[in-house]
Formats: C-alpha cells, structure tokens, sequence
C-alpha cells in the first residue's frame, strides 16, 4: 500500500469512527475535514454526507481568497515536537461545531460535526473532535513505521473520555493543575449507580463531588467518620444511603474516594454533580450541564424536547412575533413539565381570531398563561386525559377536550389513539397547530394533518474512493 493510498486509509477510518461514535452520544451525526498535509499542498476537502454544504462562501474566503491559514503557521520548529497539536480558532459556522490544529504531520487540518440545539454543552463533543485530530496526526506520523487501526476503536467509544477531558478542562481553569478530583472513578461511580435500582426503584436524588481543600465550606447536616465512609465504588452502598436525599434540597457529598456525609444550602463554588431522575441523570460541572447519562452511557442530550418545527411555524404564521414568542415559550414550559413527569398530554394551538368551540370543560373565564400561577395550573390540568385547548391569545379556554374527525393517511396504529385523533383533528382545522406529549418522551407537532416533527430516516453513506477532493473541486462540484 502506497504512502498516499494509506493516508486515504487513515482519513477514510478516523472519519467513519468518530462519525459512529458521535452517532452514539448525541444522534445521527455527520463529520467533515478539511486539511492540507504541508504547507505548499492543496487544501482538500473529506465531506461524505454534505456537511459543509451551505458554508461554501465563508470556507471560500477562508481557504482560497485569503492566504493566512498557510502563512500565519507556528514557528516550523515547533512544529517539530512530535504529537503536539497547536489548536487553530473556531470557525463558529452556524449549525456547526469544529476543531482545528496543526501538527508536525499535518500542517492544517480541521475537523466538523452538527451542532445540536438540544445538547447540554458542547464541550465533550470539541475533545472528541480535538483528539480525532491527534489520532490523524499520529497516523500521518507513523504510516511508514507501521499500519494500524487503533484509531477506528478508541474514537467509537470515546464518550467516557470525552467527559472526562471536559470535566477536567474545566477543573484545571478554576483551580488549577493540582486538583485532587479524580474523575475516571467519579464517572465509573455515577454510571454505575445509576444502573442500581434498590427496591425495584432507580436513583433519584443529588450526588456532589467536592475538592478536599473545600470541605470545610459545606454546610454539612450529618458527617460520617473517617473509618466508617463509605467507598464511593460500592455503589450498592451509596444506593441505599441515596433516598436520604432524594425529593430535597439535601445532597450527598464526596471527596472523591468516598463519601463524607450529607450537606444542604449552598454549594461549593467548584464541584462536579451527579443528579439522579430515575432513569436518567445529568453530570454538572459547578452547576453547569456537560452532559447526561441513561442505561450506562453518557449522552450529549438535555433531554427537552425539540420544538423547533413548532417555534418556526408560530413565527411564519399570521401572528404578530411577540404572541408567537410568548405562545412557543409557554407550549414549551408545559411540554417540558410533562416529560420531567413522564405524562402524556395534548395540546391544541388555536391561531383563529376567535376560539373555537371543542368538546371539553370551558372555563367561564379564561386563564391568562402569561400569569405563573395559571400557567401552573395548566400544567396539572395537562395531566387529565383531554387535550388543553389554548387560544392565540395565549389563554386557556378549555381542558380534557375530546378530538376528532375523519380517517386520514399517516395515521399509525403503533401510535396510539392520542396522537391519531389529533392528526385528524388538525385535518380537518387548519387553523390549528396541535402538540402531543407521549409518557415516553417522544413530542409530535402536528399541522393539517401531517407530523411537522416527524424524523425522515438517515443512514451514513461512506464513498470516499482515492483521494479527498481538493477544495476548488469541491466548490465545483456543489
């Protein structure tokens, strides 16, 4: 095998895995690069599922209108050190999230993916994206010493790691390199136990990991001793001491090996938290989401709903942008107070003039959303079987309303009888834009009859033959 043709090879294999293992953490996800070996070589272009596509005007003026990416380069020699990735600036492309760097094999490379709306950071997904980098760079570096495929398999299950670089990223910026968290056995703990039910319940309730040296700022409730903590890796032990703080504001707290006691009020400025919700659970870095964890695996999901076909069908609709906005913001507080509950709902937009009439029990006076108290109680109401009835005033009108209306096609029987009334319903009342809430996550934003929200099936298509296109050949080619 050429030195040119395992260099495809090696762009062809760390591209397919990190793609996988995106796929894996936060959903169907495409990769792109763009790279040039040295510094006189052609800029190419590895974009498989058409990524990049859209973007052609910025990355033309980046890599072809202007010369800097070649000329304003390390000194060349430091970029003799041998597995040394110098970090390039984020392009910031709307949609996308991209790393770049430069190295001793690879004089420029860049690598991309999608940017989700519903990701709790996208921290974990750049260190993924920064060490598909290094391997690539490796690989150039080695292709005449050896040939190996060790990249495909540590990008596929880089999750766990991925985490971990972004935990301690964030770590070592608020206290510096000395911290003694070590977080490989806090995330093997948190998975763990939330594979852990105790009484055929799952965990719920909050576990904080704090420095050693800021104990003594806990407000602590309850202190066990020092013979007599319990090791944060027996998790059936943690488990049974969990319901002490589940439904509260108390909170278990650690100092990394095991667990100190039990604290309430304030947190500690530098923490790393686990917070359990039954199936699921979201891992905090001083307070701030990283990422979620379910079944064993962590995810780059916070776990809300997607409203976006629904936001940009109130924005495009006859209504002034203002009550759309105030009618997306409070469909999204319900739906996201029905999915943390795990009840099913519905939800009928009236965008007519005047409300309609449904069958269901009329309020004799409007409730008004935009008041918290009301909009409070439209949540519990959502719980009763019936849809809400909201009218583009932003008032509900009426609760446990029955809908209906004749047979249409793309009803699916697998759905249930909630999300088929509704698709006939809005067949017949085109005026209205109708949500459905299922109790296992999934949301439906129906319009006349067809689920706006509806997810058209993608399947990853590798094609890459011979070498990546160079970008002028790119551009031509779209």
């Amino acid at each position: 095998m050429g030195s040119r043709t395992t260099k495809n090879y090696f762009v062809f294999n760390v591209l397919q895995a990190l793609q996988e293992g995106l796929t894996h953490f936060s959903g169907p996800s495409r990769v792109a690069l763009i790279y040039a070996e040295k510094r006189d070589d052609p800029m190419r272009v590895c974009d498989p599922e058409d990524l990049l596509r859209g973007h052609e005007p910025k990355l033309k003026e980046l890599y072809v209108d202007r010369d800097t990416w070649r000329t304003k380069a390390p000194d060349p020699r430091d970029m003799q050190r041998f597995g040394h990735i110098f970090p390039e600036p984020n392009l910031h492309l709307s949609g996308l999230m991209s790393f770049g760097g430069r190295s001793r094999s690879i004089f420029y490379q860049i690598w991309f993916t999608d940017h989700y709306p519903d990701m709790c950071s996208i921290l974990p997904t750049e260190r993924w994206l920064e060490h598909a980098a290094y391997l690539l760079s490796h690989d150039f570096a080695t292709a005449r010493t050896f040939l190996t495929d060790s990249s495909q398999y540590v990008l596929r299950e880089y999750a766990t790691h991925a985490v971990h670089d972004a935990l301690l990223d964030g770590l070592n910026l608020k206290v510096g390199w000395d911290s003694r968290l070590r977080i490989y056995p806090i995330l093997g703990a948190v998975l763990e136990l939330s594979k852990t039910p105790e009484e055929g319940a799952w965990p719920r309730g909050k576990l904080v990991f704090v420095e050693e040296d800021c104990i003594q700022d806990v407000n602590f409730m309850a202190v066990f001793p020092d013979g007599e903590r319990p090791s944060i890796s027996n998790a059936k032990h943690i488990r049974k001491i969990l319901p002490a703080v589940e439904h509260s504001e108390r909170w278990l707290v650690s100092e990394g090996p095991s667990l100190v006691g039990i604290g309430r009020g304030p947190l500690p400025e530098c923490r790393i938290s686990a917070e359990f919700f039954g199936s699921y659970g979201f891992l905090r870095l001083n307070g701030d989401p990283v990422c979620s964890f379910s079944e064993g695996r962590f995810y780059s999901s916070n776990r809300r709903a997607k409203l976006v076909q629904l936001e940009e069908t109130l924005l495009t609709s006859d209504l002034d942008p203002s009550a759309a906005h105030t009618l997306f913001q409070i469909t999204a507080t319900i739906v996201h107070g029905a999915q943390e509950r795990k009840h099913g709902c519905t939800l009928v937009l009236d965008l007519g003039r005047e409300a309609m009439s449904i069958p269901g029990h009329q309020l004799k006076n409007p409730l008004d959303l935009q008041e918290p108290a009301n909009l409070d109680l439209a949540e519990s109401l959502s719980k009763m079987d019936g849809a809400l009835h909201i009218g583009a005033d932003a008032k509900l009108y009426r609760f446990v309303c029955l809908l209906d209306g004749r047979s249409v096609p793309g009803e699916d029987r697998a759905r249930g009888a909630r999300f088929n009334s509704a698709l006939r319903f809005s067949a017949e009342h085109q005026h209205t834009l109708i949500v459905v809430v299922s109790s296992d996550r999934p949301v439906s934003v129906i319009h006349g009859g067809v689920e706006l929200s509806a997810a058209c099936p993608w399947t990853p298509t590798f094609r890459l033959s011979g070498t990546p296109l160079t970008f002028s050949d790119w551009i031509t080619q779209g």
